[in-house]
């Protein structure tokens, strides 16, 4: 049974199909159901079916336990579901929706927690690489060489290798053996990225540097979707900016926003907006990194960096075109010049539009020197190379937990 439930379309089926007969159940299963209800059904089975395909494809791009993410996607998708309701004026039942969110968030946490196999996933390699280097770094997996001769009753959840290193003839028939038997096999270097959610910067191969190049189909679809978004959010937005300045004004002289030429796309200069969180700098005064700066920051400005309002101005920004909601966080100019002399492939990261929040922001936090710059433009490279609506997702759950905790504010 267990493993009849660990098949996902049966697992999802049955959540499916049990919300909707305990939701008939509630409403006394009356033949002739009011038109509310009906839609209610309907937009509850969409909302199940859209949070079971979300979560696997963002949680794909890292090792991570799935079960952290039900709650935040679940609750996204039904805010989504809500605001379809308001725009498009449905008639919908509040009691529906409510035990119909109730009903998966338990079944799809029971999903995660009960029916699915052992916490680790059981790697097999071909040892023509540092196996301990990958195996030592994550409670996720369990990676351990495959013994001679090699067998593929051996390998369990997937093989990984070297392909970019030599293998023997019997290696390499093992390896195209695996796949034509449906045996997922991994470059081992992928698997590195997963774990560690950055791209090496020190020896990027060709083929690495090739797949940096972002989807131009995806580029236009994320200008849309984040310009959409953005001004949907102005109704909320737009009154916290006002307080906002009008608070920045009584504390301190000097102008409400703070305005910085940075690097963007392409290497192409441009101004970005912020509220001022310091004190007016002197002209002349030589650029440093924020972390050097604490004394300057005013009260309202430790409190508008900590929950990130400081960046709502550049909503503006990505409605012009010079930026985009998620992407590598813009840099001035003067440290531009000095970390491509510093730090090898550091240009990459101006391939795509710099974001307001992204991939790095949220798993390193603020980065203040040229070592911890390096480390920083690993993440950034993890992001162009997998440029996708889901790592955009994943890194929006990522930044409402970074708002919560003030992780990375400086």
């Amino acid at each position: 049974m267990r493993k009849l439930l660990q098949n996902s379309i049966v697992c999802h089926g049955i959540g499916v199909l049990g919300t909707l007969i305990l939701l008939h159940a509630i409403t006394g299963f009356r033949d002739n159901l009011p038109l509310s209800v009906v839609n209610s059904f309907w937009l509850v089975s969409c909302a199940y079916i859209a949070t079971s395909i979300t979560i696997p494809k963002i949680t794909n791009y890292l090792l991570v336990d799935r079960k952290y993410y039900i709650l935040p996607v679940l609750t996204s998708v039904y805010a989504i579901a809500m605001a379809l309701i308001l725009l498009l004026r449905i008639d919908y039942s509040r009691e529906v929706l409510l035990y119909a969110f109730s009903s998966h968030l338990v079944w799809m946490y029971f999903s995660a927690i009960f029916i699915k196999g052992p916490e680790k996933l059981q790697l097999s390699a071909i040892n023509n690489f540092d196996v301990n280097s990958i195996d030592s770094q994550n409670k996720r997996i369990n990676l351990s060489p495959l013994n001679e001769p090699l067998a593929m009753a051996a390998v369990a959840d997937g093989l990984v290798v070297d392909l970019h290193n030599k293998l023997t003839p019997e290696q390499e028939k093992f390896v195209a053996d695996c796949s034509i038997n449906n045996i997922p096999v991994f470059h081992s270097e992928s698997i590195r990225e997963m774990i560690e959610g950055k791209v090496q910067t020190c020896h990027l191969s060709e083929n690495a540097i090739g797949t940096l190049v972002p989807s131009p189909i995806y580029h236009n679809i994320k200008r849309v979707w984040e310009s959409v978004l953005i001004i949907l959010s102005f109704p909320i937005t737009l009154p916290i900016m006002f307080v906002t300045s009008i608070l920045i004004k009584l504390e301190s002289p000097g102008p409400v926003m703070f305005i910085q030429e940075r690097v963007g796309q392409g290497g192409k200069v441009f101004k970005i907006y912020k509220f001022r969180s310091m004190t007016v700098k002197q002209a002349g005064a030589e650029d440093k990194f924020a972390t050097e700066e604490q004394a300057r920051v005013t009260k309202v400005g430790r409190v508008i960096r900590k929950v990130r309002i400081d960046e709502l101005p550049q909503f503006f920004n990505v409605l012009k075109g010079e930026m985009s909601l998620i992407g590598p966080r813009p840099e001035q100019e003067s440290f531009v010049k000095q970390f491509e002399q510093e730090i090898p492939f550091y240009g990459y990261r101006h391939m795509v539009k710099p974001g307001i929040t992204g991939w790095a922001q949220t798993v390193q936090g603020y980065a203040d020197d040229t070592d911890s710059t390096r480390e920083k433009l690993a993440h950034d490279l993890y992001y162009i190379k997998h440029l996708s609506f889901w790592l955009d997702m994943n890194i929006v759950l990522k930044t409402l937990k970074t708002m919560m905790t003030g992780f990375g504010a400086k």
